[in-house]
């Protein structure tokens, strides 16, 4: 698969790529900024098409697709998710206006998103604010991933779903996205290497390109790439 930004023309920000993602498997993608990672997301949800190759989902090319019906079969959970000027349920009912109040409390409950909208003046009938402006970070990551539970979506797609957190929010939207990920096809963008170091597959990007693959210890035994990076982060 090869792709080109309109804008950029004369700059492929994908050349050859070439992946597979395994029903119920995690697999990561990381990466130098620039290496192409979030556009794999924006193809797979078709904000874009490839010029070359094809993706296909559940072996059906995505261009012969309705985008609605393909895009209800995935859930994307953003490094900064969009918060509406609504109350919880609505916010967390997005997109699925005929779930009831039931379902959009188990999914609150199990994204540990419950435990601090019962807290609110009006629980979950608080106006949550532009943006999310009443909640935190790790508060607005749990309404996202309360909204993907809800969805139950076959393929999930996790965007740097934990880079910008403190260590106490980073482990409750870990603990809430290790319910979520349970049986399901995953592909994560990750910067911070420590978080997919259990996943199933690691898939390093340069450049456009897939240039290491492999689990966390073999690709740090290869001392290519991953192990520079890792060994970055692990100095800062």
């Amino acid at each position: 698969m090869t792709f080109r930004y309109p804008s950029r023309p004369d700059s492929p920000a994908l050349s050859d790529l070439s992946l597979t993602l395994q029903p119920g498997r995690k697999v990561a993608l990381v990466g130098p900024s620039g290496a192409g990672k979030s556009t794999v997301l924006q193809l797979l949800l078709r904000f874009y098409d490839p010029e070359a190759g094809v993706i296909r989902f559940d072996g059906v090319d995505i261009r012969q697709a309705d985008p609605r019906e393909l895009r209800r079969r995935m859930a994307l959970v953003p490094q900064d998710p969009v918060i509406f000027g609504a109350d919880a349920w609505e916010n967390i009912r997005y997109g699925l206006p005929d779930v009831d109040d039931a379902a959009v409390r188990r999914a609150a409950e199990a994204a540990h998103a419950a435990e601090f909208l019962d807290q609110l003046p009006q629980g979950f009938d608080t106006f949550l604010g532009e943006r999310g402006i009443r909640l935190s970070g790790g508060q607005r990551q749990r309404i996202a991933i309360a909204r993907a539970i809800l969805r139950d979506p076959a393929v999930l797609l996790l965007d740097e779903a934990t880079s910008s957190l403190d260590a106490e929010s980073e482990r409750l939207v870990q603990e809430a996205l290790e319910q979520l990920m349970q049986g399901r096809s995953t592909l994560i963008i990750a910067h911070r290497l420590a978080t997919v170091r259990k996943v199933d597959r690691i898939l390093v990007m340069d450049q456009g390109r897939i240039i290491e693959e492999g689990t966390h210890d073999t690709l740090l035994s290869n001392g290519g790439l991953y192990a520079e990076l890792y060994g970055r982060q692990l100095e800062a």
